[in-house]
């Protein structure tokens, strides 16, 4: 079982890099790995339920971000069913976010045990945070980036959501590689990480929904003495989950990503320089 330190350390790894494009799923294997910290990924009921406090966390500090936003897009939601027409742009985002959830769900749902066990291994994630890193500098180097979201179709809806289903193997980067591919559309960075967040909501709080039913339902539920640790993760994941997307959000509009970019090719040589050493 994790001590409280390590929950926190987790819980703000996890709050920084769901936002930021340079994988949660990625440094949440690294992290212990490197560190020898208990191994989250296990199959065990404490580490089972701290995955579902950690996202829970998360999910809590991008919805409080986007507080309006989310009340205003369920809102126009509602008023496209009463009417039974999408006249407006606000009328078809939230259809559009959840035309881009659907191949995430999909793909999450058949495969992603299979996923998650073939592809963890850590000098694959290495490997996966340069690629994907050094393709998120090249559109954002070369790229347009002349649309805004009210140019958003439903055919970009969908290509952005077939890339998120990517993001299951561990080093891609669900932020990264929907940014990656928004960006590739012609988008511009505000835009991309925008509907990149949004559609990050129902993404999130499914995976909290299913792995919380198989913990708590279906599973052992929490285990004793883990009530420290699991607060401690929730909390320490929302507030620094909160404080990514804001930084993010802002940092973009007048900057590239390349500082990203540098950092997730130089995490990844690292790591393949542990494993080469031998140190790990």
């Amino acid at each position: 079982m994790l001590s409280d330190w390590q929950a926190l350390i987790l819980g703000i790894v996890q709050g920084l890099t769901e936002p930021l494009p340079i994988s949660s799923s990625g440094h949440l294997i690294l992290v212990p790995w490197l560190f020898d910290f208990p191994d989250i990924g296990v199959e065990s009921s404490f580490n089972k339920t701290f995955d579902v406090a950690l996202h829970l966390g998360t999910l809590v500090g991008i919805v409080a971000y986007f507080r309006w936003d989310v009340v205003r897009i369920l809102g126009n939601a509602w008023k496209s069913l009463r009417r039974r027409s999408m006249e407006t742009v606000d009328d078809r985002l939230p259809w559009y976010i959840a035309i881009a959830t659907i191949p995430g769900f999909v793909v999450g749902g058949l495969g992603e045990r299979t996923i998650t066990d073939s592809l963890g291994a850590e000098w694959l994630i290495a490997v996966e945070l340069i690629v994907f890193g050094l393709v998120l500098y090249a559109v954002d180097r070369y790229g347009r980036r002349r649309r805004s979201l009210a140019h958003l179709t439903g055919r970009d809806a969908l290509l952005i959501g077939l890339a998120q289903s990517l993001a299951l193997m561990p080093g891609v980067s669900r932020s990264g590689i929907t940014m990656t591919a928004a960006l590739m559309l012609a988008f511009n960075r505000d835009a991309a990480a925008r509907f990149s967040f949004l559609i990050s909501i129902p993404v999130v709080a499914g995976a909290v929904v299913f792995k919380g039913f198989t913990t708590f339902v279906t599973g052992d539920g929490l285990p004793d003495g883990a009530a420290s640790a699991f607060v401690i993760g929730v909390l320490s994941a929302m507030v620094s989950g909160f404080f990514a997307v804001w930084f993010l959000l802002r940092y973009i509009r007048t900057r590239s990503f390349s500082p990203f970019v540098v950092y997730r090719v130089l995490a990844g040589v690292f790591v393949l320089a542990i494993i080469a050493a031998g140190v790990r």
